[in-house]
């Protein structure tokens, strides 16, 4: 399944995401290994062409950027505690959404995307719009794939932490599910995701 085609200036700002994503250090352990977080985006796409695959071109570099240079600010960096994380969480996507939204006036982009269009694809990297009473769809949408990608690419490596007994990971896959849409939910209820079948590479949690 197809993505719509971005248009060409669209197309060099995910090129832009893309090289941000390759000064990853760390490598993903398959057969050819590439960085861990350029992986990840690519995943990201290609779950999304699943789950919507009438992606808006916003939708679409938004998905490809939500872990943008998240390697610079590893769970390490503040404290191992439910607040610490949630800290975390939250400083990731204001630093993403800042930074791709700096990357995305580039020169290089041409014509100029539309400032509105800048400012709509921050708001779904920070995910605006998921405690309204009325949920963004394209937020809904961006939620359910990363959680598609931690299920399909990441949750084995969790199963293999060091303390990470069957009532951990129990919790973690309610709390997964608890995030997705309807849409989510029937992608891996119909079996259009394998879950635990990924790389034992994770720098980060979702």
């Amino acid at each position: 399944m197809f993505l719509p085609a971005l248009p060409p200036n669209y197309l060099t700002a995910l090129t832009l995401i893309d090289a941000a994503h390759a000064q990853d250090p760390t490598l993903t352990t398959g057969p050819s290994p590439i960085p861990y977080e350029l992986h990840y985006a690519q995943k990201m796409t290609r779950l999304l062409a699943k789950h919507t695959p009438d992606a808006s071109p916003a939708l679409q570099l938004a998905c490809r950027a939500q872990h943008f240079q998240r390697w610079l600010t590893p769970r390490t960096t503040h404290p191992a505690t439910r607040a610490g994380y949630l800290l975390w969480r939250a400083k990731l996507k204001t630093l993403a959404a800042t930074q791709v939204s700096s990357l995305l006036t580039s020169p290089s982009i041409v014509p100029p995307l539309p400032q509105s269009e800048i400012d709509r694809i921050a708001s779904l990297i920070r995910k605006e719009g998921l405690s309204s009473w009325e949920v963004d769809a394209e937020v809904q949408a961006l939620e359910d794939v990363a959680c598609l990608v931690f299920l399909e690419d990441q949750l084995d490596a969790f199963e293999a932490r060091e303390g990470m007994g069957e009532e951990k990971v129990i919790a973690i896959l309610q709390k997964t599910w608890g995030k997705m849409g309807e849409r989510g939910r029937a992608m891996v209820v119909g079996g259009e995701v394998e879950v635990t079948k990924g790389y034992n590479e994770t720098p980060s949690t979702q």
